[in-house]
């Protein structure tokens, strides 16, 4: 099923025919640089993500569509993972893959769908882990409601890891 987020957004399931896109994203210095695992993925590392998260439901998993006049064109991906439907829990994460799709706003638009689909969901709380330094993030977090609850100092090469919540 897809999802409008505004009338220049939607979002629809990720499928492994996303693969090659995804490890392209995932492997620009860019966006390794804000991710937690800095090691850059294959795609068997990404079908494995696949069939081990996504397959089993732990993870739901979207790429972001970007409607232009051109047409429509993926830019990134969302995802909503470690559900944890007996303690109404789940962590969110973003990435916006293409270079050209920065500057826009899109990042905040996806993280307020993301906290309207995360209710929808039934979930009580929903989590984020993000490297300082990463301001855009941050703000983005921020204003949509995700308030620091701890700090786990010099994380990785220096940088501190932030924990949020946002109560829904």
């Amino acid at each position: 099923m897809d999802y409008t987020v505004n009338d220049k957004l939607s979002v629809r399931p990720i499928t492994m025919d996303d693969t090659d896109l995804i490890v392209e994203w995932r492997n620009k210095p860019r966006i390794m640089n804000n991710f937690l695992i800095r090691e850059p993925i294959t795609r068997e590392d990404h079908e494995r993500w696949m069939r081990d998260k996504v397959g089993s439901g732990l993870v739901r998993q979207f790429i972001i569509t970007e409607h232009t006049a051109g047409g429509d064109r993926p830019i990134g991906s969302v995802y909503v993972r470690d559900i944890d439907m007996d303690a109404r829990t789940a962590e969110y994460g973003i990435f916006i893959g293409e270079d050209e799709a920065l500057g826009h706003g899109y990042g905040n638009d996806i993280v307020n769908w993301a906290v309207d689909y995360a209710r929808e969901l039934g979930l009580g709380t929903f989590s984020l882990r993000v490297l300082s330094g990463n301001e855009p993030a941050i703000r983005s977090y921020t204003q949509a409601g995700f308030e620091q609850v701890s700090i786990e100092a010099d994380y990785i090469d220096g940088r501190d890891l932030i924990h949020m919540e946002r109560k829904l």
